[in-house]
């Protein structure tokens, strides 16, 4: 394979690997080349569909945002969707092939060589550069045979290797020398650079140790990366995400953290209209004094249902919705609003069957097909709160394998725009809501008529009218202002161009 490329490898899962990516290619996008990203097997439970309906990693939509491009399956090739601690749903080329164990997919991961190489050339002839990204460390040894997204990746594409770590974890100079220790020597002969990321503090106390490091390992330290406060999701490692509020506004929102929770970027535009205060709710506790309870999206949604119920976290969410307080359920937690949930081929969870909350009129099959498909909505709900919205537009997409089956008591609330297909429905009070619509906030618009519902009669500030994408945009400009003050670029282009 040719064309030039570089790929960013880590110390370890966490590093900044794909928020670096990112800087990188708006770096280049904003030096004016076509660039893009390229991940070959990613890990994450939040995904993307694209505009023909495939499904990929979010950070490397993310990404491509940042190049300006369209997000394609050529990006991400193989995404693992984790259903257990040993499983995990494999996507390849955008379509699910079904679960399989670590080791069952460690043993086919061979036979996925060939295609992650043809996705690589396809994407890489069109484009000037190509920014790779690793996943973990190259130096998980006992992972060596059968690599298909560290150094063997590197290989197929013949990009040299800048190798990041984390400062804020400790231990960092060891991390980096001991990685490139663990390397073959050839791989080691594709790191061309070091990164040091994620530093507090003055880079001069820092000097000593980087020119100790470049002297034993031979290789130059690109620069340091300090710490960025930016709102931008860095694949599933949310630790500090979930431990923070966004937002400063008076409505309190509280989203149920899950153990397989997908797609938690779905209410992050919500914390940018001014009237919402955005949190993390771990224990029952963390749910008292909130005007919006959220139930995310799930990858095993019976079992993060039962693991609910076990935390005693059902109790105040069902307190909360019988006294008119204002629950939402995205995807999976749409599900869990449901009477019952059936998986009887398995699908999802071994656990064939189970009550649901019983706040929506319905019940829920979980089948093999899986629907994947960018959509467009429309709210079409009879009650009077939502009269003022009757016909809004709602853009965002679908990923899910259940199917609802509707009593009487389910009213509308979102249709499909192509074929009228119900994609939200709610109680007859109206304060309890459900949607298999991904992204259904980032437009702006369906924030501030969600928020009036749950403000009753108090009155809100006035909405921001900033889209998550604008919101995005702004924060990749500064991330690559950031990067680029912090990096020796000029290495960074030599490298880029094989001259390093």
């Amino acid at each position: 394979m040719g064309g030039k490329c570089l790929m960013v490898q880590g110390t370890g899962s966490s590093v900044g690997k794909s928020l670096l990516c990112a800087a990188l290619l708006r770096i280049l996008r904003q030096d004016g080349y076509r660039c893009a990203p390229f991940k070959a097997q990613n890990m994450a439970l939040n995904s993307f569909v694209t505009r023909d309906g495939l499904e990929m990693g979010r950070a490397q939509a993310l990404q491509a945002q940042a190049a300006g491009l369209e997000p394609s399956v050529l990006m991400n090739p193989v995404l693992l969707k984790p259903t257990s601690d040993v499983g995990a749903q494999v996507v390849v080329n955008g379509r699910a092939l079904g679960n399989m164990t670590a080791m069952e997919y460690h043993r086919r991961k061979g036979e996925l060589r060939a295609l992650v190489g043809a996705a690589y050339e396809e994407l890489a002839a069109g484009v000037d550069y190509v920014i790779l990204e690793g996943a973990g460390s190259p130096a998980e040894i006992n992972l060596r045979e059968g690599d298909i997204v560290n150094m063997a990746m590197a290989e197929m594409a013949g990009a040299p290797v800048v190798l990041v770590g984390d400062i804020d974890l400790g231990g960092v100079f060891a991390a980096l020398y001991g990685t490139c220790l663990l390397l073959a020597p050839e791989e080691r002969a594709r790191v061309k650079g070091l990164i040091i990321n994620k530093f507090r503090g003055d880079a001069d106390i820092l000097r000593p140790g980087l020119g100790m490091l470049e002297v034993k390992l031979g290789i130059p330290v690109a620069g340091v990366v300090p710490w960025l406060n930016l709102d931008l999701e860095d694949e599933d490692s949310c630790t500090r995400r979930f431990s923070q509020a966004a937002g400063q506004g008076p409505l309190d929102a509280a989203v149920v953290v899950l153990e397989h929770m997908s797609n938690f970027t779905d209410f992050q535009a919500l914390a940018l209209d001014g009237a919402c205060r955005l949190r993390y709710a771990h224990t029952p506790g963390d749910l008292e004094g909130a005007d919006l309870i959220i139930l995310p999206g799930s990858k095993n949604t019976i079992q993060d249902l039962l693991s609910l119920r076990r935390r005693g976290m059902d109790g105040p969410v069902l307190r909360h919705a019988r006294a008119g307080g204002l629950v939402l359920g995205v995807c999976g937690g749409f599900q869990m609003l449901g009477r019952t949930l059936r998986d009887p081929l398995g699908v999802e969870s071994p656990v064939q069957e189970a009550a649901g909350l019983g706040l929506l009129d319905m019940d829920v099959s979980f089948l093999p097909h899986k629907t994947t498909a960018q959509a467009s909505a429309r709210v079409d709900c009879p009650l009077p709160g939502w009269v003022p919205y009757q016909g809004m537009a709602v853009q965002g997409y679908e990923i899910h394998a259940g199917q609802n089956v509707y009593g009487p008591q389910a009213l509308p609330w979102l249709r499909r725009a192509e074929d009228g297909a119900l994609l939200g429905a709610c109680n007859p009070a109206g304060n309890v809501l459900g949607t298999y619509l991904h992204g259904l906030f980032d437009g702006g618009q369906l924030s501030r008529a969600l928020l009036r519902q749950g403000a009753g009669d108090r009155s809100l500030p006035p909405a921001s009218g900033l889209t998550l994408a604008q919101h995005r945009e702004a924060q990749l400009d500064l991330l690559a202002q950031a990067v680029r003050r912090s990096l020796d670029m000029a290495l960074i282009y030599r490298i880029l161009r094989g001259e390093a």
